[in-house]
């Protein structure tokens, strides 16, 4: 089974703004992207479900799924397929319990514990543990590494996403980690819609 690999949207790195971002997410999509995740924090409410209906728009007739960072409640009334919790936000049994059945479910974490007591509450379909290696989006953070990541993935049996630094070079030290994929943020957003099947395919390992 090929790893899972999942965009995560900055409209800021796009020149042409949420137009540029929502063709982007629809260029992945047809590259074979698994997940987008639309991480637009700053947004209201209405901006941001009119970002995700457009979002879900672009990915029709495709296998990608569309995930809203934290807000359960844009998730839902937008038509996205998931949301994704920050580490501090509500229970996944919580969110469980409001969204409709096939509904994805994932959290953030970025230490062992944070990743058992995630598995033990219930309800989360994966996990995104970082940051992995160094990265522009948070610098200044000192990365966790490859065995941190595979310390994680061996602590609880939810499928572990890396996450920080995902790069064509860093994407070659996850094999062996036992994560079941990759997500990113500026590996997507950097160069042309041509390079990222390319891209997309470099994370690939063997079982």
């Amino acid at each position: 089974m090929r790893p899972i690999v999942c965009m995560i949207t900055d409209r800021r790195r796009f020149a042409g703004g949420e137009d540029a971002l929502v063709q982007r997410v629809g260029a992945a999509a047809n590259a074979g992207v698994h997940l987008v995740q639309v991480r637009e924090r700053d947004m209201e409410a209405r901006d941001l479900s009119r970002l995700v209906a457009r979002c879900v728009a672009a990915v029709h007739n495709t296998r990608t799924r569309i995930l809203v960072n934290d807000r359960l409640d844009v998730a839902l009334t937008a038509g996205a397929h998931g949301v994704h919790l920050r580490a501090d936000s509500m229970p996944a049994s919580r969110a469980r319990s409001l969204a409709p059945i096939g509904f994805l479910i994932g959290r953030s974490v970025h230490t062992v514990a944070e990743a058992v007591t995630a598995h033990a509450d219930g309800g989360v379909d994966y996990l995104l543990f970082g940051a992995v290696f160094a990265t522009t989006s948070k610098p200044g953070q000192t990365p966790a590494g490859v065995q941190a990541l595979a310390d994680v993935v061996r602590a609880t049996p939810v499928p572990v996403l890396a996450i920080g630094g995902i790069t064509n070079e860093t994407v070659p030290q996850l094999k062996g980690t036992g994560c079941a994929g990759a997500a990113a943020i500026g590996w997507f957003a950097d160069g042309d819609d041509a390079s990222l099947a390319e891209r997309i395919n470099r994370v690939t390992w063997g079982d």
